[in-house]
């Protein structure tokens, strides 16, 4: 190989590399105004189906574990319906009649009322029925976050070991999207219909909210998809919650950053 010819291969390897570490570690200007106008702290993630274009603001964040809350309960969903600890979207479980302090929990349940009521007790009943040694089977088959349970089946998701990063929740939803989790067709289904929080002849959202109230570092998410009539875009949120008027801010930011980038 020609001298000149090795010279230019080896500029156009450095120009790759280069490229692609900046856009890695670059962070996106309309985002972080986003958090800087609010005083707050935390990670936006926006990703088109084929990664090739993505937005973020505090990368070094992106890649840090955090308890999921009730983002969990779309994986739950689908361990739930996988077990059998329920049969679909319009069964019945009864409330207890205890008082939780949230209206919209104390009244009888199903996934269609208990997911975009985010009904803690609801989902900590379906746990019940699937059990520990399950749920540690499906984290593993599925490679979800760091795949750790803790001692209470039951809080796992709320206040256990269990953790994932905004990174690995937008690879998730990219693998809920395109039906690549091992679950059936009609699960996955039920799971897209219940995750929708918005529809216009435009776009439609799906979405789940989260907040890690039960330990001392509260942390509020935001993730999802919205499908456009020509891509579909993935976004997670993870932001520290110092006060509780910042749990507002979860949705409001995803939303102003997906209208900033033109997405909306």
């Amino acid at each position: 190989m020609k001298p000149v010819r090795i010279v230019h291969l080896l500029m156009l390897s450095f120009l790759l590399i280069s490229f692609s570490t900046s856009r890695a570690v670059a962070d996106d200007a309309d985002l972080a105004r986003l958090f800087k106008d609010r005083n707050v702290n935390g990670v936006m993630v926006i990703s088109s189906l084929k990664g090739d274009v993505e937005y973020v603001h505090n990368a070094s964040r992106a890649d840090q574990q955090f308890l999921p809350a009730s983002t969990f309960k779309i994986i739950n969903t689908l361990i739930a319906l996988d077990q059998g600890a329920i049969k679909d979207e319009n069964e019945v479980i009864k409330w207890d009649g205890k008082n939780r302090g949230v209206a919209a929990w104390n009244q009888d349940q199903t996934l269609s009322t208990a997911f975009p009521a985010s009904c803690v007790w609801f989902y900590q009943e379906l746990a019940k029925r699937v059990g520990q040694e399950a749920y540690l089977k499906h984290l593993k088959a599925i490679n979800y976050g760091n795949q750790k349970t803790g001692p209470d089946v039951t809080t796992f998701w709320l206040n256990g070991d269990l953790k994932i990063s905004a990174n690995e929740q937008i690879e998730m939803l990219k693998r809920v999207y395109a039906d690549d989790l091992p679950y059936k067709k009609n699960h996955l289904q039920i799971l897209k219909k219940v995750m929708i929080v918005d529809r216009t002849p435009q776009y439609t959202i799906r979405a789940k909210t989260g907040l890690t109230a039960r330990v001392t570092s509260h942390i509020g998410w935001y993730v999802g998809y919205v499908e456009i009539k020509d891509n579909v875009w993935f976004f997670t949120l993870n932001m520290d919650i110092t006060d509780k008027k910042q749990i507002a801010f979860r949705k409001e930011i995803v939303i102003e950053g997906l209208k900033a980038k033109g997405i909306l």
